[in-house]
């Protein structure tokens, strides 16, 4: 059976759980200020229920929405994981397929290529 591979799209977006709007905020800015994302959205109310050592637990959450480069993600999950309090953070990353251009050409230029 012949295997088709998709081509890699050139954004990403990751999604990353804080506790808490303050860290999210600072997260934020950390990745924004350092050029591995364009725009955060971060969503208040989330609520995640999870297993975590054996309990099943229920925490209120903030869902960070990251909208970045996809060549960036590897460097954006360090960033997250130096700087967030959880010892085990979430960061999911999916494609970019398509979007308004002229938003796609500001997250391009917003965001340099992996050197």
């Amino acid at each position: 059976m012949a295997s088709t591979s998709r081509p890699v799209e050139e954004f990403s977006m990751a999604f990353v759980t804080a506790p808490n709007a303050e860290k999210a905020k600072e997260l934020a800015g950390g990745v924004v200020s350092n050029k591995l994302a364009a725009c955060v959205n971060i969503i208040p109310g989330v609520m995640s229920v999870y297993e975590w050592e054996g309990k099943i637990e229920t925490d209120p959450e903030v869902l960070m929405m990251i909208k970045t480069r996809t060549s960036r993600i590897d460097e954006l999950t360090e960033f997250i994981r130096k700087n967030h309090p959880y010892d085990v953070c979430e960061v999911i990353a999916t494609s970019i397929e398509g979007g308004n251009q002229p938003y796609l050409d500001w997250l391009a230029k917003t965001v340099p290529e992996k050197k």
